[in-house]
């Protein structure tokens, strides 16, 4: 009777282990999710440069469930209606936080991004994406908004006798947000370089120097403080000025005529907002790379469009003419044969 009872004891317990491990599997099963619902504080949307810097749209979700404590990841997803938010453009939002406001400047950045119209307004839809894996995601009822981005980027130009007085080919300021503040970096061959500023690509509206830091329309002409690279600042709204020192940058290598890794052939900085250097130019069999300054402390290198910091010598193996391109704050580089 003993030896009976003994095995009916140890029958219950394992019956009550199974079962428990059962109950315990079950809890790391996530039910087909339920989304939250989204809401936002307006369905139109009038851009302006008045409402870069205020809000002009917000958005707001309730919580996702999907039948246990998940860690959730909520984020908005963007786009053209009719695509199926296909590619969509998307932003996490901060945890814990249920509401995502965009300022004018913001909202306008992500509809150029989609590259959608300037001219005419165009039907966007927003959805929530709830997700707790890569594998694993719901999405909400879709907003409707309409919007169109509109076009901030502004550019001066600088005629001088660094490049023969001509407006036509004179190197730009740019306003990345066109609030009217214009900076750039350009090259000069002296100390005591004169240029002007027109707003066009011809004389028929240009500024000069005020004297003591100012822009007047009838001042003469600015004169550059060095040779070599400077960085301008011209601020059409104060009227003022400034102009400073700026880093350079330039090749080296045996694949540079003129070079032997001795002497930097220059770059010339581009003026569009993007930070990109560039040279056209004859490269020979050989490697080169990047200098900051005319100085081996800050140089750069690497393969495949990435660069390092001291990285590798960049090898050519074909001699012809090509235009290199190189961001030192993205720390890509391309070179393309012309």
């Amino acid at each position: 009777m003993n030896l009976i009872n003994r095995l009916l004891i140890l029958f219950c317990l394992s019956s009550v282990l199974f079962v428990s491990c059962e109950k315990d599997e079950v809890k790391t099963i996530a039910k087909d999710g339920q989304s939250g619902n989204l809401t936002s504080s307006t369905t139109n949307v009038a851009l302006t440069k008045a409402t870069l810097n205020s809000k002009v749209i917000e958005f707001t979700h309730t919580n996702s469930d999907f039948g246990y404590n998940a860690g959730i990841t909520y984020s908005l997803q963007f786009g053209l209606k009719g695509t199926n938010f296909t590619p969509a453009r998307e932003t996490v939002f901060e945890n814990g936080v249920t509401m995502k406001s965009y300022t004018g400047l913001e909202l306008n950045n992500l509809l150029s991004a989609m590259n959608l119209s300037f001219d005419e307004d165009s039907d966007v839809e927003v959805r929530l994406k709830s997700s707790i894996s890569n594998s694993i995601a719901v999405y909400s009822n879709v907003v409707n908004i309409k919007s169109k981005p509109i076009p901030l980027t502004s550019w001066i130009y600088l005629p001088g006798a660094y490049q023969g007085w001509d407006p036509a080919t004179a190197d730009s300021l740019v306003s990345a947000t066109g609030n009217g503040i214009y900076t750039g970096i350009l090259r000069f061959p002296a100390k005591d370089s004169e240029f002007k500023i027109t707003t066009a690509k011809n004389w028929n509206v240009n500024f000069g120097d005020g004297g003591n830091g100012t822009i007047s329309p009838t001042g003469g002409n600015f004169k550059s403080i060095a040779a070599g690279t400077l960085l301008i600042t011209m601020d059409m709204n104060s009227n003022t000025w400034t102009m400073e020192a700026a880093p350079t940058w330039g090749m080296i290598g045996d694949a540079v005529p003129n070079s032997n890794w001795a002497v930097d052939a220059d770059m010339k900085f581009v003026n569009d907002g993007a930070g990109n250097w560039v040279l056209k130019t004859v490269l020979n069999p050989g490697k080169f790379k990047f200098r900051r300054n005319h100085d081996w402390g800050t140089n750069l290198g690497g393969s495949g469009g990435i660069l390092t910091l001291a990285g590798a010598d960049i090898a050519i193996t074909e001699a012809g003419t090509y235009t290199v391109t190189m961001n030192p704050t993205a720390l890509t580089f391309s070179i393309v044969k012309n």
